[in-house]
């Protein structure tokens, strides 16, 4: 973080001080707002919650060595004073706080946003930027109000790159981040029916989204809108923004496209990679063909802030997965492959997972590899909930997964329902309650070879399948 002594940080966020005994004492190390992560030098931010208030912890993150702590009300008291800065709204200030901090840095923001993919092609953008000069970018997927300013202050005067990923459950929501964070290039991805439960159509979701593209600058000042030649309401945001458009995809226009996609390596992705410079090939060491758009995508952004072809190329498949639980793949000693998929899911990343698992399925083929897909329900569908997961269900039929679990409730019955309904017979799908069943079941009946893929929405916690089956590795299996 660039330095600030808490007089400065007042100034900035309009607060005021209590039991500060020298306004001049700076703010080194990080801004949290969990106590646990407090280091010498720290501003604790004190977020008051329904179940947890960040102010019962404010004496402790002191103590632990934060300099002072943003606070809602005053949290010492005369015989144990505590430093804290006083605001009337602690989140407000908190990004009030990143903006001030970004306005002082000497870097190129990239943000980015879409329905499916944005961690994985953050996490891209990073490797290849790095290539470049120091790069901040968003761990994991702290793409909300709270986890984007706390990103962005992570950043300091050596920063060249600071990339930053931002989600929307509403509209408006992009719009706040990018008040906070200005982007100099933005990259929208795609537009699914994630949280289309919550926007009521995919219509709904491009408006969202497209927020991105208008807050950028105008071309002349160099603003830069990296749009999805594939997905017509993407290119149909080169109309909403003032910022020069650069388009990515298969299409024959595309800026930046793949040409003979294809999948080697047990389902890795490999393609010919043409940029307005230069072409070059890609061998991708991530897993599954839905990773060509999200490297395209990050080789534009490359591109554009100066890398060469022949750079990105390198970076892409060197590149690895940085974010946990998203196509994370071990191999068991017992030959048994394992893949972690188990972050977050909606019905486009559904999809693409299970044609992975296939992929990688058929490079062990001629030795009787069986693919099982362990699916759980997928969040915030609203109405079209029972049609997608009927729809993930039978697609599972269809690629000729050797056998779908389907576990949770009503929408895993829904998973269940959509495999037997196109025409699965026997035990090639099964409905189980909870994830210990799921991994009694698999545990009686994985044998070396076969390829497990895990996945569903983050709050199903379907990851514990994953877990169990490597810490308790050979267990059961036949």
């Amino acid at each position: 973080m660039i330095a600030l002594s808490l007089a400065e940080i007042i100034g900035i966020v309009g607060g005021q001080p209590h039991d500060i005994p020298d306004t001049d004492r700076k703010v080194t190390g990080p801004v949290v707002i969990d106590s646990r992560e407090v280091r010498p030098g720290s501003l604790f931010v004190a977020l008051p919650g329904e179940r947890v208030d960040g102010h019962d912890f404010a004496r402790g993150a002191v103590e632990a060595g934060a300099v002072a702590v943003l606070a809602a009300r005053p949290v010492g008291d005369a015989d144990a004073p505590v430093p804290a800065i006083v605001v009337p709204d602690v989140q407000a200030a908190l990004g009030t706080l990143a903006r001030a901090v970004v306005q002082r840095l000497d870097a190129t923001v990239v943000a980015l946003t879409g329905s499916a993919g944005k961690t994985s092609t953050k996490d891209l953008i990073a490797q290849l930027l790095r290539r470049h000069g120091p790069t901040v970018w968003t761990p994991g997927s702290l793409n909300n109000e709270l986890g984007l300013p706390l990103t962005a202050m992570t950043a300091d005067e050596t920063t060249r790159h600071l990339v930053l990923e931002m989600g929307a459950r509403g509209k408006g929501h992009i719009r706040y981040l990018t008040d906070l964070t200005p982007p100099r290039v933005g990259l929208v991805l795609n537009v699914g029916t994630a949280h289309i439960g919550e926007f009521g159509g995919r219509e709904a979701i491009a408006e969202a989204k497209g927020e991105l593209v208008e807050a950028l600058p105008a071309a002349a000042e160099g603003g830069v809108a990296v749009l999805n030649a594939d997905d017509p309401l993407v290119r149909a945001m080169a109309t909403r923004t003032k910022a020069r458009t650069v388009l990515f995809g298969e299409a024959a226009d595309a800026d930046v496209r793949a040409e003979n996609v294809r999948l080697a390596g047990g389902g890795r992705p490999a393609f010919t990679l043409h940029t307005p410079t230069g072409c070059s090939e890609v061998t991708m060491r991530l897993y599954g063909e839905h990773h060509v758009p999200n490297a395209l995508a990050a080789a534009a952004v490359a591109h554009e802030l100066g890398m060469s072809v022949d750079e990105i190329a390198t970076a892409l498949s060197e590149a690895g997965q940085l974010s946990r639980w998203r196509m994370e793949v071990t191999e068991r000693p017992d030959g048994v492959t394992v893949v972690n998929d188990a972050y977050n899911a909606n019905p486009e990343s559904m999809r693409a997972a299970l044609r992975a698992l296939v992929a990688m399925g058929k490079a062990g083929e001629a030795e009787g590899r069986r693919t099982w897909a362990v699916l759980g329900p997928m969040a915030e569908l609203g109405e079209e909930s029972l049609a997608e997961h009927d729809a993930v269900g039978r697609l599972a039929v269809r690629l000729n997964v050797s056998k779908l679990v389907a576990v949770g409730g009503q929408e895993a019955a829904w998973l269940d329902m959509g495999a037997k309904n196109e025409g699965s017979w026997g035990e090639e799908s099964v409905h189980v309650s909870d994830v210990r069943a799921a991994v009694d079941l698999l545990r009686s009946e994985l044998r070396p070879g076969d390829v497990v893929l895990v996945k569903a929405s983050r709050s199903v916690g379907l990851e514990r399948v994953a877990q169990a089956l490597l810490e308790g590795e050979g267990e059961g299996v036949r």
